[in-house]
């Protein structure tokens, strides 16, 4: 890490690395107690300073190159052998989270995202549609829930997808590590897992929203209702709802198309990078289907001013709320994006690793960084004074933080053992690699089976 001198220079450009590197030791203090050996608890310290460093990728061998190991074998073991429950260091993340910027009102967002992979033994890795692509592709999937508060969001849960081609191969999910009681979840259920788990630890949240995937299946919605969590949900244009009882369900696309020009009113989703997201709002009240829980159900339309391009929210609540209520949480939803954005600056998408507990524990990690980031970045913008200037973001913090504190000094020597190191790697794999290939070819011509 930087000197003092280093660190205080940076206050003459009002930015406190004091203060961050105690912010930092305050999100690793909650996770320390969780390595019970002081080798993997230093081991963790430094990983996480590696994914906030400025490193090319955030592979083991650049962690321990930054970290100042002389291999990468201490961060492959923190990753693998050593002995620590990801699940425990993940509640503890959720605990640091809320108590930094839980409030009442926060707002609990679900979305997936997609990670491109080569190969056919990474966990969860098959060939499958991913947003990250737009297309099919060989893609690992994983789940998230993110929090947002006034203070900022950030992601508190995960869980990777095991598409069935996987759950139905037992040997291809035992050489992954997976466990042996894990079987087929889709999206939507380890969705509500993670809901379920944020709920029962009392994490302060009166909204949840996801987009059309999670907001068009109705048992999500009645457990959210049965739980008292109002819900803001984007649905498809051929969402049906029921706005008389007399015409029975309608399709929303339809419902928009009748609306008086008076339906329409003109409100901010929220506060973007180039002034507020303003967009013509109406609110229609439904009648739910049997089997719903009492409450406020709606529909919500979006539609945007520049081309009138509309989206459609399934909206309740146990009691009346005002429609910039809810068109804060519809306008919140975005932020889980951000958070995929700026996690994989981090290594969100970099979990160089294949069996179950190693991508776990990378991930969530990872999570914990970024939470730190998302934190200090509140603090700043509640002590931003300078007009001049627009607050310190989460990306230029992370700048900064790798440049001031994160990015160790090492001699020269360092670095040329590190390359030799990783050469020397590179011909023992590319020797071993020949080998294997010329058996494959010497079995092929003699007919003779691989062995095992």
């Amino acid at each position: 890490m930087r000197t003092n001198e280093d660190r205080a220079a940076a206050v003459g450009h009002s930015v406190d690395a004091e203060a961050w590197v105690a912010e930092f030791d305050t999100g690793f203090a909650a996770i320390a107690g969780r390595f019970a050996r002081v080798e993997p608890r230093r081991q963790a310290r430094a990983f996480l300073l590696g994914l906030l460093s400025d490193v090319d990728t955030r592979s083991c061998w650049q962690l321990a190159e930054q970290a100042g190991d002389t291999s990468p074998h201490a961060m492959q073991r923190l990753l693998g052998e050593a002995v620590w429950d990801a699940d425990v260091v993940r509640d503890d993340l959720r605990g640091y989270v809320i108590d930094t910027l839980g409030d009442p009102g926060g707002v609990l967002i679900l979305d997936d995202t997609g990670d491109l992979k080569k190969g056919y033994h990474t966990i969860g890795v098959q060939r499958q549609y991913t947003g990250t692509a737009g297309r099919i592709e060989n893609a690992q999937v994983a789940v998230y829930l993110a929090y947002a508060g006034p203070g900022g969001s950030t992601l508190i849960d995960r869980e990777v997808y095991l598409p069935k081609a996987w759950t139905d191969d037992p040997d291809r999910c035992a050489a992954a590590g997976v466990p042996a009681h894990v079987g087929f979840a889709t999206k939507i259920t380890l969705a509500w897992r993670m809901l379920a788990r944020a709920l029962h630890a009392q994490v302060p949240a009166a909204w949840c929203t996801a987009d059309e995937f999670y907001g068009g299946d109705r048992h999500l919605r009645r457990d959210l209702q049965a739980e008292g969590v109002g819900y803001v949900l984007a649905v498809a244009r051929s969402h049906r709802v029921t706005a008389r009882p007399a015409d029975g369900p309608v399709r929303a696309d339809r419902l928009a198309a009748g609306l008086p020009a008076s339906g329409w009113n003109r409100v901010s989703a929220g506060a973007g990078a180039k002034g507020d997201r303003d967009y013509d709002w109406a609110w229609i009240t439904i009648t739910p289907p049997a089997g719903e829980a009492a409450g406020y159900h709606s529909l919500l339309i979006r539609r945007r001013i520049s081309d009138g391009e509309l989206a459609f929210y399934r909206c309740w609540s146990p009691r009346p709320v005002p429609l910039r209520a809810l068109v804060r949480v519809a306008g919140t939803r975005w932020n889980v994006e951000t958070c995929f954005q700026t996690g994989k600056t981090i290594g969100l998408d970099e979990p160089q690793v294949r069996r179950w507990d190693s991508w776990y524990r990378h991930t969530t990690l990872v999570m914990l960084a970024h939470a730190i980031l998302t934190v200090i970045a509140a603090r700043e913008r509640r002590q931003h004074t300078e007009h001049a200037l627009i607050p310190l973001t989460l990306n230029e913090i992370r700048r900064l933080f790798a440049k001031l504190i994160a990015n160790t000094i090492h001699p020269i020597s360092h670095w040329l053992t590190w390359s030799q190191w990783r050469r020397r790697h590179q011909a023992r794999a590319r020797t071993s690699h020949y080998r294997r290939r010329g058996q494959a070819t010497h079995q092929q011509a003699t007919h003779q089976p691989a062995s095992t």
